[in-house]
């Protein structure tokens, strides 16, 4: 499929040969589909189909051929749908570690119980789903700090802030998730 608003133009400057913009617009859609069925998850399409079109503007070796455009970009969607899953991958694997890491810490330790298992494994699920809705630096400074077992000076030298600033944004996180976790009915909160 030949796109002739692809091609080079007169006004384009040198070494940019397809025009981006209207290239990733007319190839949307169908990648958006290519998308979503490696995933499965439509919240996560935009993400991805974002990425795609960062990586397609700010490729350094330039498309020679404008008729391979449609073929470079889905390949290039399907990499960038697999950067998202291990991306996901991991955050998931930090999130059942700190999950874990409270139930620890809270002596849930009766294995000989299917009940205390079962309410332990449904609570994991829940501080998972709740970590998930924190924004993505808020989850990374309750993960980093509770399952890494950081320092707030540890935190401030790798988030590039101060010890103080750590420890005030980690009481609002903990506030925060204690909110989230209290409108599951997941823990009781007293007031």
């Amino acid at each position: 499929m030949t796109a002739p608003n692809l091609l080079i133009t007169a006004d384009r400057p040198a070494g940019r040969l397809v025009d981006w913009e209207a290239a990733l617009a007319q190839h949307d859609r169908w990648l958006r589909t290519v998308v979503l069925a490696r995933l499965g998850e439509r919240q996560a399409v935009d993400e991805v189909i974002q990425e795609v079109s960062l990586a397609a503007v700010a490729q350094r070796t330039p498309l020679s051929d404008p008729s391979k455009v449609a073929a470079w970009l889905y390949k290039l969607a399907v990499r960038q749908a697999l950067i998202y899953r291990r991306r996901r991958g991991r955050q998931h694997k930090l999130a059942g570690r700190y999950a874990h890491w409270l139930d620890a810490r809270s002596g849930l330790h009766c294995d000989a119980d299917p009940l205390d298992w079962l309410l332990r494994d449904e609570r994991r699920q829940l501080v998972v789903a709740a970590l998930e809705q924190l924004p993505l630096r808020d989850a990374e400074i309750l993960l980093l700090k509770y399952t890494e077992n950081w320092s707030y000076r540890e935190l401030a030298e790798h988030l590039g802030t101060s010890p103080s600033a750590v420890e005030a944004r980690l009481h609002r996180v903990r506030r925060r998730l204690r909110d989230l976790l209290a409108n599951t009915h997941a823990i009781e909160v007293n007031e």
